[in-house]
């Protein structure tokens, strides 16, 4: 894998990603392929494994650390935002789990702050690669607990979109075969 250089001067911010995604759920994404109705329950935890075995392979390529369209995250930077989304949406499981189908409520994530305050584009490849495919694995095992009713149990994010388990999930794997697809895995 490429060591990446630090560099003493952060890049240009990308424009911050204000779109409502939760449209991947009623209909396939015609730029990454994505079809909701193609993922069950019992498919998202190799989803999420495949995906962090094939963005440790896109993290091997020369230029993952680099830039290579202005305005436009590097590989890496994508494989630091997939760490956290790998987090961020095993974390909200726990919640709708935890609340025994009561319900459960999460904040909105601000992408775009996570990865400034992180500064993503400094991470080292190899790390990183690690990184996605250790939270892969906790997330996987996560996504295969739930059982049954539970995959129809609520969540509702502060800005009002409403999840089960199981389109929570769905919007998981959409996350990652977008993100994929974003560095030509």
């Amino acid at each position: 894998m490429t060591e990446q250089t630090e560099t003493t001067t952060a890049p240009e911010p990308v424009e911050g990603d204000t779109k409502d995604w939760t449209w991947v759920l009623e209909r396939p994404c015609p730029d990454c392929g994505f079809d909701p109705s193609a993922v069950s329950v019992a498919s998202i935890p190799d989803a999420i494994t495949d995906a962090a075995r094939r963005f440790a392979l896109a993290l091997e390529a020369a230029d993952a650390g680099v830039r290579t369209e202005p305005g436009v995250w590097s590989t890496v930077e994508y494989g630091q935002h997939v760490a956290d989304v790998l987090v961020v949406m095993t974390d909200r499981l726990g919640l709708i789990l935890e609340s025994d189908g009561a319900g459960a409520s999460f904040a909105d994530w601000d992408q775009d702050a996570a990865a400034a305050e992180k500064e993503y584009w400094k991470a080292n490849t190899h790390v990183t690669a690690i990184l996605v495919k250790e939270r892969a694995a906790a997330a996987a095992s996560a996504w295969a607990e739930p059982e049954g009713g539970q995959w129809d149990w609520p969540g509702v994010r502060s800005n009002g979109a409403q999840f089960t388990a199981r389109t929570l999930g769905q919007y998981l794997v959409h996350d990652l075969t977008h993100h994929l697809h974003d560095v030509g895995a």
